[in-house]
């Protein structure tokens, strides 16, 4: 556990310890992430740059996705969208999209995320995110006929 001792929080209260469970960030990437997603990941970037894998799993899955407040589901659709607003990380957001078939949206929703950006962060994003999406959705309804089932996972943050 890491404890943030900076700042004040809200006027007189004292601050919320973060914390960080390494353990449950990589539990949680098996949930999110399909082995081959994972293992084409993360090796790569601890040879590139040692314990950065790591430190994301810990800080990003085992902190920020373990807080309170948000399904899964829900976290999928903000990182969608952060992601095509963003622009230029499309690696990122197509497998976000696999991420978010697998948590239960459905491949209309995923299409109606981007649609709706369009007025917000401009149309060549949303259409780049379209572009970027269609791959891992083909994939996702093809994996979706030939089971009869979409993966799903529940019960985390």
């Amino acid at each position: 556990m890491t404890e943030n001792t900076e700042g004040t929080g809200t006027a007189g209260a004292a601050p919320r310890a973060a914390t960080f469970d390494r353990a449950a960030g990589y539990r949680l990437l098996e949930v999110l992430q399909d082995e081959r997603t994972r293992e084409a990941t993360l090796p790569g970037l601890e040879r590139m740059a040692p314990g950065f894998a790591d430190w994301v799993v810990t800080s990003l899955f085992g902190g920020t996705y373990q807080r309170p407040g948000l399904p899964l589901r829900d976290r999928q659709i903000a990182n969608l969208a952060a992601l095509a607003a963003l622009g230029g990380v499309e690696p990122q957001l197509t497998g976000h999209v696999t991420t978010g078939l697998r948590v239960g949206l459905t491949a209309e929703e995923i299409v109606e995320v981007f649609v709706h950006l369009a007025p917000y962060v401009g149309v060549p994003k949303a259409v780049a995110a379209l572009r970027a999406a269609a791959p891992a959705l083909a994939a996702g309804i093809d994996a979706e006929v030939g089971t009869g089932a979409r993966a799903t996972a529940g019960g985390a943050a």
